[in-house]
């Protein structure tokens, strides 16, 4: 602080406008040296502590002075490019095993940035609504299972819920990678946790679980197509891009049931997906869940027409499904409570299709032919090599038949190995069957792993088999 006498001693107070002036010139250096030298700068997904996708091409990229060379390196390997006239630059570096070791990855050009903890294995992206965002803490288990949550070789990186007009840069700065610990995991997705959690046991190598979802969201503002993009794409999965990841998983569809999307959520999928494959990964396995039945506001007929589009979208290429019609502990509650088995039955259909574990029975049965055989119709099903089975080993639940006039009336199913012979005294000539096509369904029909059937309807149907 400069003090000025208050006797008016004219020397001291031009003393103070010299250093003063010095003292403005300098800031000014500064400031006029930040604009010509910024920092190289890096998005946030891009971090210490983080996994990188082992067996890709490995992408890095970021913004510095235009025409800045930057080099990145980890390991033996290293690569640089020059920034463009918008700042921006990226690298990709050589595809790496896992190793089980934690890493440097350094990123050198004006100035250094030094990532540390950084592990090579399998990383996920889980999106959705907000059966996918449903924290840990809030489902059943959930004392045990966060006590229990010192995985250090999982990493969770939950991305802030932002819509943008257009693609953006980069996720609010706030979100960082860290290691899955009793303290981080509580408001962490649960279904995505434990989906994280199942592949990390059985394949033994780090996992990392990028979080972006949104409740009450419906499927289009995820979407990106020639056409355009929305909000959340823009804001959420864009800046995400093209971070190595190995695929997706998807919980959503309850908003698109009130919308009575029906079978049209089909093309929705179908749009959602190609999406993302075209400017993310164009190898993207996509593994979802099918929502489960629920009493509240879907209008009569709406939820089995969604279900009919989940079930059509295993004809797309590289996807899953999970059925959840036996995990309902609330038929009130939109959000049923257990995640866990959520969680482990996406994993069953990435561990079987991605990891290419062959002994997994990875799916329930789903339905595949009918047969009229006389006053009654055999079904087939898919996923039902080892059987089936009823879950609480009474009579077959929620069978219908109908005849020609298309009045269905409850029937009596019995299991015949692999297939469901459906009859009943009052259809003399059976045309149609279904099966749980109601919005608070409860089947019991399951395969001998104990995965549940997917309810479905023989007329016209859509749906495809994932094998």
């Amino acid at each position: 602080m400069i003090h000025v006498d208050q006797a008016g001693d004219g020397r001291i107070f031009r003393r103070g406008l010299v250093c003063a002036a010095r003292l403005a010139v300098f800031s000014l250096a500064l400031s006029l040296a930040s604009a010509v030298h910024a920092d190289v700068r890096l998005p946030a997904v891009l971090n210490s502590h983080m996994v990188l996708q082992r067996d890709q091409p490995l992408p890095v990229w970021g913004w510095a002075d235009a025409g800045e060379k930057v080099t990145v390196s980890i390991d033996d390997h290293s690569a640089t490019a020059t920034a463009d006239d918008k700042g921006k630059w990226s690298v990709t570096l050589p595809p790496m095993k896992a190793d089980g070791k934690a890493h440097s990855v350094k990123v050198a050009g004006n100035n250094t940035i030094t990532l540390e903890d950084v592990l090579i294995g399998e990383v996920w992206v889980g999106s959705g609504q907000s059966n996918m965002e449903w924290q840990l803490k809030n489902t059943i288990g959930a004392p045990e299972a966060i006590s229990a949550a010192n995985h250090p070789n999982v990493r969770l990186f939950h991305v802030k819920k932002v819509q943008k007009p257009a693609p953006a840069d980069d996720v609010e700065v706030t979100a960082h990678w860290g290691a899955c610990t009793p303290d981080s995991v509580p408001a962490f997705s649960a279904a995505l946790y434990y989906f994280g959690r199942r592949l990390q046991a059985d394949l033994d190598v780090p996992v990392g679980l990028i979080n972006s979802s949104w409740g009450g969201s419906p499927i289009e503002p995820w979407t990106v197509t020639d056409e355009g993009s929305g909000g959340m794409y823009n804001g959420m999965i864009a800046p995400l891009q093209p971070f190595a990841m190995r695929g997706a998983i998807w919980y959503q569809g309850e908003t698109n049931v009130m919308q009575k999307n029906g079978l049209g959520y089909f093309d929705k999928t179908r749009a959602l997906i190609e999406g993302w494959r075209k400017t993310w990964n164009p190898e993207l396995p996509f593994y979802f869940v099918q929502i489960a039945p629920w009493s509240g506001r879907y209008e009569e007929g709406q939820l089995p027409a969604l279900w009919e589009a989940q079930v059509a979208s295993l004809k797309i290429p590289r996807t899953g499904m999970a059925v959840t019609t036996d995990l309902v502990d609330n038929i009130a509650d939109i959000h049923p409570r257990n995640k866990l088995d959520v969680g482990n039955r996406l994993a069953l259909w990435a561990l079987a299709k991605t990891y290419g574990k062959s002994d997994i029975v990875y799916s329930g049965p789903l339905y595949r032919s009918m047969k009229v055989d006389g006053s009654s119709i055999r079904v087939e099903f898919a996923h039902a090599g080892g059987g089936l089975k009823s879950r609480d080993d009474k009579a077959l639940t929620e069978f219908q038949i109908a005849g020609a006039d298309g009045k269905f009336v409850e029937a009596v199913a019995k299991i015949d190995g692999k297939t469901v012979v459906i009859s009943s005294p009052n259809v003399a000539e059976p045309k149609h069957v279904r099966f749980g096509w109601h919005k608070v369904a409860n089947p019991n029909l399951i395969n001998s792993e104990g995965l549940p059937a997917s309810p479905f309807q023989t007329n016209d149907w859509q749906g495809g088999t994932g094998e």
